[in-house]
């Protein structure tokens, strides 16, 4: 932290902004999505930590925060807070803009200090959103918050949000939305893979503990477990 860095808020309390849209959410997804979750309890409420979250449509900030009593920080595309209302309310929601071509230090550093000082900081480590409920490969810019940061990380798996918000549509009638948030990876694991030259072990590793919480709620939602 810098003299010239801004005071952060208190990285569990929801502000009015986050509550209002947190309580309209709640109504508008459980009556459009039938939206459930569950193994929230997984993460903590207090304490810096990263959470990596699988990619389908532009609801998955919202689908991971929306049961959560404290905010996440997420990443997303500096472009979008440019956009009218949806960049102030981006702003409002401790969102972090990065350009998604060029990851600057700032970003980082400002995502790293958000950690440290307490902040559930979320990524897409896909990159972008998938074209189906596979998950595509992850790409390595989150493996040095991974390697900096050390605090917990968190996996989460969404199923569905693709079929209510496909690219270029919108589904007033969908199959339900589920997400499960799994536990932390195994600190003992990320300690080893840490280290320099193992970068493809720990994706791999970290978009294992994704794919399993998404195939967890791939099948609640299917009703096959």
């Amino acid at each position: 932290m810098t003299t010239d860095d801004p005071p952060l808020p208190n990285p569990t309390r929801r502000n009015v902004v986050w509550l209002t849209l947190q309580f309209v959410l709640r109504l508008v997804f459980a009556a459009w999505l039938r939206y459930r979750a569950r193994a929230i309890e997984n993460l903590p409420i207090e304490g810096g930590g990263l959470v990596l979250v699988n990619h389908q449509s532009f609801l998955d900030p919202l689908l991971a925060g929306l049961p959560l009593r404290r905010p996440i920080s997420y990443l997303a595309r500096d472009n979008l807070f440019r956009v009218p209302v949806v960049g102030w309310i981006l702003r409002k929601t401790y969102v972090i803009p990065i350009n998604r071509d060029a990851a600057s230090t700032a970003s980082l550093r400002n995502a790293l200090r958000r950690m440290e000082h307490g902040f559930l900081v979320g990524v897409f480590p896909e990159g972008t959103r998938s074209v189906d409920d596979n998950i595509g490969e992850f790409k390595p810019g989150f493996v040095s918050l991974i390697r900096r940061a050390k605090v917990p990380v968190y996996p989460v798996g969404i199923a569905g949000a693709g079929d209510a918000l496909p690219r270029g549509g919108f589904r007033l009638f969908c199959p339900p939305v589920r997400v499960v948030f799994g536990a932390p990876l195994c600190e003992e694991r990320l300690a080893e893979l840490r280290v320099k030259g193992r970068e493809e072990e720990l994706i791999q590793f970290a978009r294992d503990a994704v794919v399993t919480c998404q195939r967890e709620a791939q099948n609640w939602r299917d009703g096959t477990e």
